[in-house]
């Protein structure tokens, strides 16, 4: 017992160690920028929409928690604006008839076409920076003059090249649970700055 505690101690410092490794590399500037873009939205009353699969399906939801409410916890005052931000597709039903009637490279592009306004705003998420679906709406959203931030991870794929926006989490390619484990930390990074920003009343 006493060597599997060792052994599990090692895997988490070397787990930990690796994330962080990997978010000393993370680039400020467009972190930074990142945070110009969001501000830029909330100021012009467009939204802001958050895409992505599986785990950054997931990071997603919770960005769009956060900004809708975490960000503006401190002063919850109905007459101040917050951040308008909708997760892509808004529902299950949604993904699903896309993807069953349409096809899966569709579950974004599909929904976003609907939504899209002059000066939106869309956060894509994408470990590999490869995911089709992405592709097809970061492609969809640039064709009509959107920004997007593009949050990724191995070498930034298709998806770090065409961002406005790019937030790299530079891993080797497979590397998933250290690039979600850093993404993550980026939400949390965004949250915690613009929740310090409006933390003050009118």
């Amino acid at each position: 017992m006493a060597q599997h505690a060792a052994d599990t101690a090692k895997f988490v410092d070397d787990f930990i160690a690796r994330v962080f490794e990997c978010l000393k590399t993370l680039s400020r500037e467009e972190v930074a920028s990142a945070s110009d873009l969001l501000m830029e939205a909330y100021q012009a009353g467009a939204r802001i929409y958050v895409l992505g699969n599986g785990g950054s399906l997931s990071l997603a939801t919770h960005w769009v928690a956060d900004f809708n409410k975490t960000v503006f916890s401190p002063t919850l005052d109905p007459d101040r604006p917050r951040f308008r931000a909708i997760r892509v597709p808004t529902t299950e039903e949604e993904l699903t008839a896309w993807g069953n009637d349409v096809g899966y490279d569709m579950v974004f592009a599909g929904p976003l076409a609907n939504y899209l306004e002059r000066g939106d705003v869309v956060i894509a998420i994408s470990s590999s920076g490869n995911s089709p679906n992405v592709i097809k709406a970061v492609e969809l959203a640039k064709a009509r003059g959107n920004r997007v931030i593009g949050v990724s991870g191995f070498d930034g794929g298709e998806l770090n090249k065409l961002a406005d926006v790019k937030i790299l989490v530079q891993t080797e390619k497979g590397e998933y649970e250290v690039v979600e484990s850093a993404h993550a930390t980026v939400l949390h990074i965004l949250t915690k700055y613009f929740k310090g920003r409006f933390s003050q009343p009118q």
